[in-house]
């Protein structure tokens, strides 16, 4: 199978899988919430309204970033991507003021938690679903790379520690720690938030056109002076758009190589870094030596 359309099948399969366990867990939080009326409870439904908002605008973009280019993207609509990472970080923000209110609210003024029997399967169930859905994201990113998965892989990491708090809070509150839930929710917002900044970095890093880890180029940088006949290699440029990496680099290369032999080199050169890094669009630009 082509690697590209494989790799397209896996992000939409992990943006739908997302959008789906979200809409599912809202569902579940708001009958255990509206039964409980734990702070806890409704920071969990808070967050699932906003992941669900979330996923609809990661399935959107994806589906964008994976078109082909075009006479007007050459070089692709990967950075849809990242633009879907910001907007998620401003979903996920929200989600943390929010909470982080209704926490301090509910410290000022404890009220006593009913239905916890309910509210705690909720929250296993909830942990399980995302423990499973996390798993399949991470497996997504390692195999495409995608920034849009990856940033919604970060707040359903979040998720996880959200949910058991959760379930500490409803716990402790079944014997008599009322408070607990207020502070844990407080406790999650500034998580949340933290988990907004982190998703905002990598997106930005990715807009600026970031170079890729310098252990990568540095690789690159073998893989061409492994090539024989290459004197030197220099001036590698690299940077990310959605799952391709696009790669420049410079050959010196002997003065007495007639066009098509330095042509040949350039080849070997961008094949050998291609097979090691699939997602690579490496351009190769042949200098005589001095």
């Amino acid at each position: 199978m082509n690697l590209s359309r494989e790799h397209g099948r896996l992000m939409r399969l992990a943006s739908g899988a997302a959008l789906a366990t979200a809409l599912l867990l809202i569902a579940a939080k708001a009958f255990a919430w509206w039964l409980s009326g734990s702070v806890s409870l409704l920071a969990g439904l808070t967050d699932s309204l906003l992941d669900a908002a979330a996923s609809l605008l990661n399935l959107i973009a994806v589906h964008y970033a994976l078109r082909p280019a075009d006479a007007d993207h050459r070089y692709g609509h990967g950075k849809a991507e990242a633009l879907a990472g910001l907007g998620q970080a401003v979903f996920i923000a929200i989600s943390a003021v929010l909470v982080g209110i209704r926490g301090f609210e509910r410290l000022q003024a404890p009220q006593e938690i009913t239905a916890t029997g309910i509210g705690v399967a909720v929250m296993l169930l909830s942990l399980a679903m995302t423990a499973l859905l996390l798993a399949f994201q991470r497996h997504v990113v390692k195999v495409t790379g995608s920034t849009a998965i990856r940033a919604d892989s970060l707040h359903y990491a979040s998720d996880l520690l959200l949910n058991s708090s959760i379930l500490v809070a409803l716990l402790l509150a079944a014997y008599g720690w009322q408070r607990a839930d207020a502070l844990f929710g407080i406790a999650i917002a500034l998580y949340i938030f933290w988990s907004a900044l982190t998703i905002v970095r990598e997106s930005a890093a990715v807009l600026m056109d970031k170079e890729l880890p310098l252990e990568i180029s540095e690789r690159m940088m073998q893989l061409a002076l492994g090539i024989p006949g290459v004197l030197d290699a220099h001036d590698l440029r690299t940077r990310m758009s959605g799952t391709r990496w696009f790669v420049q680099l410079h050959l010196d290369l002997p003065a007495s190589l007639t066009l098509q032999e330095a042509h040949d080199l350039c080849e070997a050169a961008e094949f050998a870094i291609r097979a090691e890094f699939p997602r690579a669009e490496v351009l190769v630009h042949a200098d005589p030596e001095q």
